[in-house]
């Protein structure tokens, strides 16, 4: 068995990933993460990782509406942790390429070689515009080009004494940006379609990928590492999922169940409408996962039975690793990392 990776994405906006009133509270702060964070860090977990939130979903419970920015948080988190992965988030039509490649840096020396990045090429069109800095004159492809000559310049300034670049969206006369990291940042980006995954081949190390099903995220999966033999680059494949763990089985069972008859559905509409997809689509993989309170695939149970149900969904999709969110991310990385994690470890190698 080839040796997979296993991550933690932090609950660094309120809610985390079940869009629901019933669920334990998760109130994005510091010090929720900093504890998620150490526990990760302290059980092995091979990387950790926040998303960048600038504007919520709205409903009763105000999802998403609160949130901490990634990578000032992640610095944070590097003072707090030792081994694993610390990986931002960046949403490229918000911040300058000469900006990021430097806090990247800053954070590459905090966290001693472990930085990483998530670029983000799009977003929501209220998230950005409330701060004016949605772009009406590109479109979903051409966020794309925008998002690559962004990564080539902060690639070229993590590796070059001086930068000049005269591209369609940045110019850069004699740009210098000191101290470089210490070795390449891990960088992540996260694609469907074609043009993103061409994207995520040249431009990162890892691609997270999500389908309806097993088998849809297969072969999102199949059309990554296809193109990235085509271009004779080498690319690795996450996916996500959320668990409910107890060590009683009903009662994990139970607590699902709950979350789901909590739904806000107020918080879901906000959701589907600020990404422009018709809750009414049945074969969308966001609504059919939000439908249903949960914005990643679920996995509930007792610990042997996720540790089933991980190897199940690992085995089938042929990914390289997951990332994991939780309803109580106390109990759930505690579970998790003690009960859990050997058993994958020792399948996998």
């Amino acid at each position: 068995m080839s040796k997979k990776e296993f991550g933690v994405f932090l609950p660094i906006a309120n809610g985390g990933w079940i869009v629901s009133t019933a669920t334990p509270t998760l109130d994005g702060s510091y010090a929720q993460n900093k504890r998620a964070a150490m526990l990760a860090d302290g059980y092995g977990m091979d990387f950790i990782m926040s998303m960048a939130k600038w504007r919520g979903y709205g409903g009763e419970t105000n999802h998403w509406g609160c949130s901490l920015e990634s990578m000032t948080m992640m610095a944070g988190l590097a003072e707090a942790t030792q081994h694993a992965k610390i990986i931002a988030t960046v949403h490229t039509l918000l911040m300058n390429p000469g900006a990021v490649a430097k806090m990247v840096s800053t954070l590459d020396q905090i966290s001693n070689g472990r930085a990483g990045l998530n670029i983000v090429s799009g977003s929501f069109r209220d998230e950005l515009n409330q701060m004016g800095a949605w772009r009406d004159d590109i479109d979903h492809d051409e966020r794309y080009a925008y998002a690559q000559e962004w990564s080539t310049i902060v690639n070229r300034l993590w590796t070059e004494p001086r930068v000049d670049f005269d591209g369609k969206y940045f110019t850069l006369e004699d740009c210098v940006s000191e101290p470089k990291p210490v070795k390449k940042p891990f960088t992540v980006c996260a694609g469907q379609s074609e043009r993103g995954l061409r994207f995520t081949v040249r431009n990162a190390d890892a691609c997270f990928v999500g389908g309806k099903d097993d088998a849809e995220t297969r072969s999102i999966t199949q059309m990554a590492r296809d193109i990235a033999k085509e271009y004779d680059e080498s690319i690795k494949c996450y996916c996500m999922a959320t668990l409910v763990l107890d060590k009683d089985n009903t009662k994990a069972l139970a607590k699902a169940q709950a979350y789901r008859e909590g739904k806000d559905a107020g918080a879901v509409e906000g959701m589907m409408r600020s990404y422009g997809i018709d809750p009414a689509l049945k074969d969308n993989a966001m609504v059919i996962r939000a439908q249903g309170a949960f914005m990643s695939r679920e996995l509930v149970g007792d610990p042997a039975s996720v540790a089933d149900q991980l190897i199940s969904m690992l085995d089938n999709t042929q990914m390289d690793g997951v990332m994991l969110n939780f309803d109580d991310y106390d109990q759930g990385l505690t579970l998790f990392g003690e009960e859990i994690l050997p058993v994958l470890r020792a399948h996998y190698g």
